[in-house]
């Protein structure tokens, strides 16, 4: 079911990155029917968003507002919570802004010795829309994973929107959405949600920002609404990869490429381990737990479409092929992974040793569990508070400073031929042409 790779194939490298390879981009169709929606949005406000959350979710209604849940439900839903649900939430999301209250960035500035001040001064983002998935994919664990982030930077306003099909609402994510201090809530999904937080309604304000996942055509709206509002990122299948030494248990390693591969047919999990007898044990496990995984038609399928188990060299042959491969999740299950550890240079996540399951990751770690996917951990981190915050230069200039400043900005700026740049700094060589005003009048 799953194939069978080696790093000695003269074909092996060709091989994998055909494996990695994943088309990103969206059917024809759904492109238009996003742009479409945008579009409208962008020109009819609120009576473009009711007409597609009555032909889509099926809700009679003849406002907005109507669609804006009262913030006592979203506390009702989590005092009516099971004891065990409710502490469980309460504890990843303690653990979770824990976690990420250490990341906020602060302002600063240093003095030159002429007394000119520069630094950086540190904001929070104004109002973050939160979109979350709703019907039959409810992800209260994503609601704590944006909104938290977003609480700790400082975020004034978060407006979270979730589809409720047929008036269905999941109680854990308006739960989750209550303990992670969300301050309005509408249950509005689709293209038309992210056009109502990118341009504004009559109802629903406009955003600074758009952040959480969702299906093919929200992802498509937030790509064509970049630029008028920032987003997180455009996600692609979820994927671990697992490098082994051959010591863990292989039922283990199996069910941690299971919780991956149950994610959807396109989801990918690979295994990357020097011992023959190990890749063939896990194998084994594969085939004997699969059959009792109640999601087992979709783990096949992404098993059998993206997965492998590859037999590598040695452990550093294994993170420079991890390193290629750029994973969202990275799981070194060998016994010393801190040797390991700083030959890895490219992975959203990486969890250490045997008992670091990627799930405990996804729920109540404390680490963000929005990652880059599709390789673009070569280049993008977690979502993380510094996405909620920005950053503006403090340039402060004294008459000192600008005696040395002036003449390499004039300097500069003749040589660009752009001379009233230069002018603008050559006029304040020499002395003030002001006084100061006397009396403070």
């Amino acid at each position: 079911m799953i194939r069978r790779l080696s790093s000695t194939d003269p074909a092996f490298l060709s091989t994998l990155d055909k494996l990695l390879a994943f088309d990103n981009s969206t059917d024809a169709a759904i492109e238009q029917t996003v742009a479409e929606v945008l579009a409208n949005v962008r020109s009819h406000g609120d009576s473009a968003v009711l007409d597609y959350t009555h032909r889509f979710d099926r809700l009679d209604v003849k406002t907005l507002a109507e669609l804006e849940l009262p913030l006592a439900e979203l506390a009702a839903a989590y005092a009516n919570l099971p004891n065990a649900q409710r502490e469980a939430l309460q504890q990843a999301a303690e653990r979770i802004r824990i976690y990420h209250e250490r990341q906020k960035l602060v302002s600063w500035e240093y003095t030159e010795a002429d007394g000119t001040r520069l630094g950086q001064q540190v904001t929070p983002l104004d109002r973050v829309g939160l979109y979350v998935p709703g019907g039959k994919a409810a992800y209260p664990s994503s609601v704590l994973m944006n909104a938290l982030p977003a609480k700790v930077a400082g975020v004034r306003e978060l407006i979270m929107v979730v589809p409720t099909p047929d008036g269905l609402k999941n109680q854990l994510v308006l739960a989750a959405a209550h303990l992670a201090g969300v301050d309005r809530v509408f249950t509005i999904g689709g293209a038309q949600a992210v056009a109502a937080l990118a341009y504004g309604t009559q109802t629903i304000p406009q955003v600074d920002k758009i952040v959480g996942p969702g299906n093919a055509y929200v992802a498509s709206a937030k790509r064509r609404v970049f630029g008028t509002v920032g987003i997180d990122m455009v996600a692609g299948p979820s994927e671990v990869l697992v490098i082994s030494d051959g010591s863990g248990d292989p039922d283990w390693t199996a069910i941690d490429l299971f919780a991956q591969a149950e994610h959807d047919e396109l989801a990918q999990a690979i295994l990357l381990c020097p011992a023959a007898a190990y890749l063939d044990r896990v194998a084994a496990s594969i085939e004997k737990l699969l059959p009792t995984m109640p999601r087992r038609e979709v783990i096949a399928a992404s098993l059998g479409g993206r997965g492998a188990l590859i037999q590598v060299a040695d452990l550093a042959e294994a993170c420079t092929i991890a390193n290629r491969i750029a994973p969202e999740h990275l799981e070194l299950s060998v016994e010393n992974p801190r040797a390991l550890l700083d030959q890895i240079r490219h992975a959203g996540a990486i969890f250490m040793g045997h008992y670091a399951s990627e799930s405990l990751g996804d729920y109540c770690a404390g680490p963000n569990h929005v990652l880059p996917t599709a390789r673009s951990a070569r280049f993008s981190s977690p979502l993380g508070v510094y996405d909620f915050q920005k950053r503006s230069s403090i340039i402060e200039v004294s008459a000192a400073g600008a005696q040395t400043l002036g003449p390499i900005a004039a300097t500069l700026a003749h040589g660009e031929g752009l001379t009233a740049h230069a002018r603008a700094a050559e006029l304040r060589i020499g002395p003030p042409p002001f006084a100061p005003l006397a009396g403070g009048s």
